[in-house]
């Protein structure tokens, strides 16, 4: 008996070895086998798949995928004060691939809780925990596939004004996920400039930031 397979993991799923058996959307793709390397926080998958080439020869590939699930991001933005809210926070995979201190400076953001929750109510949530403002009408922005060679993941992105009515908790993150938030409120032109000098180095931030300015809340 394996757990994730036979018997539910720790987050209570089975079956993780028959992702991607039932994708019918592409004619060129034909899924094979799909071998479950691990299942802890995270799922690992190693998948075998028969794919058609552009002149009509077939190969046999394999390819492993992380999936993480899916997540959500959003920027917020004071169009009179021409400022945005933005998070630090302590992220090792960084820190361990050439960050200097590991202290990244992004947009608010998480993942959903499970499969079945819409990105908006996901965003909404992690943004009151992270920054302690209760957004209004939130606009959304895109929907993007962060890192398509490996990783699973979709990010959808939102934007919303915030301002000292919005204000209604404490925010720094859960103490209980171990989270240590600072919040840092930024000149939005400012922001800018943190990218061009790699102070912002985070890519849905950067993202949400060029959006802001090319058509967003402070296109010109």
């Amino acid at each position: 008996m394996t757990a994730g397979i036979d018997t539910p993991d720790r987050r209570g799923r089975t079956g993780l070895d028959r992702t991607g058996l039932d994708l019918s959307g592409n004619p060129r793709v034909k899924v094979r086998e799909v071998t479950l390397l691990s299942s802890h926080w995270y799922v690992e998958r190693a998948t075998t798949f028969d794919f058609r080439h552009a002149d009509g020869t077939w190969s046999t590939q394999q390819r492993e995928t992380h999936d993480r699930g899916n997540g959500a991001t959003m920027l917020l933005y004071d169009t009179e004060r021409e400022t945005v809210l933005l998070t630090r926070q302590f992220r090792y995979p960084v820190y361990v691939n050439g960050h200097p201190d590991g202290m990244l400076i992004e947009t608010p953001g998480g993942l959903l809780d499970d499969d079945d929750e819409h990105p908006e109510i996901a965003v909404r949530r992690e943004v009151v925990e992270e920054t302690g403002h209760t957004i209004g009408a939130v606009r959304h922005v895109f929907d993007v596939y962060m890192s398509p060679g490996s990783v699973t993941e979709r990010v959808s992105f939102y934007a919303a004004e915030y301002g000292p009515s919005t204000q209604t908790h404490e925010g720094g993150g859960l103490d209980e996920e171990g989270e240590d938030i600072e919040i840092l409120e930024v000149p939005f032109r400012g922001a800018l400039e943190m990218i061009r000098a790699g102070e912002i180095a985070d890519a849905k931030t950067i993202m949400l930031l060029q959006w802001a300015a090319l058509e967003g809340p402070f296109a010109r």
